[in-house]
């Protein structure tokens, strides 16, 4: 595995580097935004992680993390000599899987890339076969049974329907469907249609549509498939 490292201290760096070759990584150094940016122009996609210096000569390790989770979705570890709240959360907010304070333990550092790049490979494996209650999704298939009969959805009723079983236990607001659904159709998918494909879906998968237990209103906030 290939390992983007940008660090414009050279002490730091060069132990990195060691370290991570040592551990069986390939790595690339760069030692500032721009080389950084051509790197990742030119050869994104050899790498499995990257880990980015927040504080750089020429700009920020949030810049760079932008460029790469806008072109791919490769994980990302910031690598920060600020412990602070907000640099942390701005972080996370673009994307940033993970952080570590410096000074910091190496043994820390591997574990914290180990964790992240199971956690994407986990990812990158998804199942064939989700169920919610009586409900069976075949992704494979691209076919839904409801009690082991097939059940025939729309394109955009499958995708809303994939969404809530990739998400379960968690509350969906309507805009967070809206953003994941309105492109599948070919046309924008407005507020009123998202009404109406969670009837239709309610109605093909519900024991009694008109007192849901899949497909969940949670008021004020949007929707809940599971508990």
């Amino acid at each position: 595995m290939k390992i983007l490292l940008v660090e414009d201290d050279k002490t730091i760096a060069a132990g990195l580097e060691y370290t991570l070759q040592q551990e069986g990584f390939a790595t690339v150094l760069c030692l500032d935004v721009a080389s950084a940016k051509k790197v990742i122009a030119e050869e994104l996609e050899q790498f499995a992680l990257c880990l980015f210096d927040l504080a750089l000569p020429d700009g920020s390790g949030y810049e760079l993390c932008k460029l790469v989770k806008e072109r791919s979705d490769i994980p990302v570890i910031f690598l920060t000599a600020v412990d602070d709240e907000v640099n942390v959360v701005m972080g996370l907010d673009m994307g940033a899987d993970d952080y570590i304070t410096k000074p910091f333990r190496i043994r820390e550092l591997l574990s914290r890339i180990k964790s992240v790049l199971r956690r994407y490979n986990k990812q990158a494996q998804p199942k064939t076969v989700l169920e919610i209650e009586n409900i069976r999704i075949n992704t494979q298939e691209g076919k839904v049974y409801k009690n082991g009969q097939e059940v025939l959805l729309t394109a955009l009723e499958y995708r809303l329907l994939l969404i809530f079983a990739n998400h379960v236990g968690q509350v969906l607001s309507r805009s967070q469907l809206l953003e994941q659904i309105w492109d599948v159709a070919g046309d924008f998918v407005n507020d009123n249609t998202l009404t109406v494909y969670i009837k239709r879906l309610r109605e093909k998968l519900e024991d009694n549509p008109q007192n849901p237990t899949i497909i969940k209103t949670v008021r004020g906030l949007g929707y809940k498939v599971g508990d």
